[in-house]
């Protein structure tokens, strides 16, 4: 059977941050305190996910969704620098067949409803409700949040879509049209030539990714320079589920995910809405302004030297202005336009 890129990626990141250059981001706690192991009912039986507490705040809870699918909430230490300070209550999560919770083997349970189930589950545990909810979605967290809102918002807060498109066949076409032309020539002719034979086990594909297209739009910086936190992140990637909904190229979506399209439906999303993007990223940042009009109550970000990885990468920005997002909402002067 084929390796997929995502398991090159891990390999390389693994030997070229061994030994990361700059400190880890501090931890607030000892690992284990706050931890709680949720069971969460499937088509295929009943499976336990892992979160972890951080913070008490009885009015702005934080649920954070992290990207893949199949990464981990690792790489959203970056906020424990920022949320504890703030006074903000926030949850790692790690979503069913990701790092620290359960992996069953089973491929039904890899879509986009169920997940959204789950989250609902892990809400209704954790006991957060619409005058504490706040549900943060980074890239596939972003999809994950869109359906959680479109299903579920009036248990919601506040909403934040991080570094996601409403729809994937636009994503598609802005990786074809934007990122891909924007390589070099002969460099773009040989990641389409190892794509279209589908060799993406070939370690020349991963190089040209990690040399020319990783440190320009995903978390610009050197790989070697890349957060330890980040490095855990794709160390622990379940690589299943990543290729079975996101597919195997990392210039546009293949797999169960393809067709995702949830464009037509922002504007029935009423919960006050942050959506960021960067201007480096991997998704278009016209488009993700342009949600930010759909939804009814909604506020766009940019973080103007940010990648896909914003909150690493224009971390400033992005935490500044996540932060700004959830006062104005807790205090009722978040309108739209604000």
């Amino acid at each position: 059977m084929q390796r997929i890129s995502a398991l090159l990626l891990v390999a390389f990141l693994a030997a070229a941050c061994a030994e990361p250059e700059q400190p880890p981001v501090p931890e607030t706690m000892p690992a284990n305190d706050g931890v709680r192991m949720i069971p969460v009912d499937t088509p295929s039986g009943t499976f336990n996910v892992w979160t972890r507490r951080v913070g008490d705040n009885p009015t702005v809870k934080v649920l954070l969704l992290h990207g893949g699918p199949g990464a981990s909430s690792e790489y959203f230490e970056v906020l424990d620098r920022h949320f504890p300070e703030a006074g903000i209550e926030y949850y790692y999560y790690d979503q069913l067949g990701s790092y620290r919770s359960d992996q069953p083997d089973s491929d039904s349970l890899w879509v986009t409803g169920r997940f959204v189930e789950e989250v609902e589950q892990v809400r209704q545990a954790l006991g957060l409700g619409p005058d504490n909810f706040y549900l943060l979605g980074h890239s596939w967290g972003g999809i994950l949040a869109m359906e959680y809102a479109l299903k579920y918002q009036a248990n919601l807060k506040g909403l934040i879509i991080s570094n996601m498109m409403s729809s994937c066949p636009d994503y598609d076409r802005y990786a074809e049209e934007v990122l891909g032309p924007a390589l070099p020539p002969d460099v773009l002719a040989e990641i389409r030539n190892l794509e279209a034979a589908s060799d993406f086990s070939n370690p020349r594909y991963q190089e040209l990714l990690m040399t020319y297209y990783y440190p320009v739009h995903v978390l610009r910086r050197p790989v070697e320079e890349w957060p330890e936190a980040a490095v855990r992140g794709f160390d622990h990637m379940n690589p299943n589920v990543y290729v079975l909904m996101q597919g195997p190229s990392e210039f546009g979506i293949s797999g169960r995910l393809e067709n995702w399209d949830r464009s037509a439906d922002l504007g029935q999303i009423v919960v006050p809405t942050l959506v960021i993007g960067a201007t480096h990223d991997t998704m278009d940042p016209a488009h993700m302004e342009w949600m930010a009009g759909q939804v009814q109550n909604g506020r766009f970000l940019l973080c103007p030297n940010g990648g896909h990885m914003a909150m690493w990468d224009d971390e400033d920005t992005y935490v500044s202005g996540l932060l700004a997002f959830l006062r104005d909402v807790d205090s009722g002067s978040f309108g739209t336009g604000s």
